[in-house]
């Protein structure tokens, strides 16, 4: 899978973590780059763990799917990514009424963020893609998008919530596509 593909990916699964941290910079009293950077930590590390769990489980059951792999891909990232942009149209309001961001939080929030990693790891296991070079993009786009979104939820409240996570639904559903087309119209 090329860089600019996994950037893509990297970017698409930050949009979870990248609105929370934009609450979160909203609602936690006295929110500054220490607390930025601990979200950042959190977020990128869980979105960088995550997918090397998916690999894994998903490397198991690889030579029993191999013919249906494309799809398998195309579905998961449908998937992941239409729920994205459904959730992006709810109302998170019961994330922004933090007023302390506990490690018991941060905790929480960043296993619910990343649980979308952990099945872009199972469709990087069918596609072969080196899951160390993968997750650790995942990882530092994660963290960066993380320390910026508590640094911009800061001064520009909760507008820019809803609009971030239906950007990286779209774009995981893109990636689905683009992976299917490969796969069925070109052989890739």
């Amino acid at each position: 899978m090329e860089f600019v593909t996994i950037l893509l990916i990297a970017v698409s699964l930050a949009m979870d973590a990248f609105a929370v941290s934009i609450s979160n910079g909203v609602s936690v009293k006295g929110f500054g780059k220490k607390q930025a950077a601990t979200q950042g930590l959190y977020f990128g590390g869980f979105q960088f763990l995550m997918p090397v769990i998916g690999w894994v489980l998903g490397s198991s059951v690889k030579t029993y799917i191999e013919s249906i792999d494309h799809w398998i891909a195309f579905v998961l990232l449908a998937i992941i990514g239409g729920n994205m942009i459904r959730e992006s149209f709810g109302d998170d309001e019961e994330e922004s009424g933090q007023s302390v961001l506990t490690a018991k939080v941060l905790l929480l929030q960043a296993v619910a963020t990343s649980i979308d990693a952990l099945a872009v790891g199972i469709s990087f296991a069918i596609l072969d893609v080196n899951i160390w070079w993968a997750a650790g993009i995942i990882g530092v786009v994660s963290f960066v998008l993380s320390f910026c979104g508590g640094m911009l939820g800061k001064g520009l409240g909760n507008f820019l919530q809803a609009k971030a996570e239906f950007a990286g639904g779209a774009v995981l559903i893109l990636i689905g596509i683009k992976i299917l087309v490969e796969h069925v119209f070109l052989g890739g």
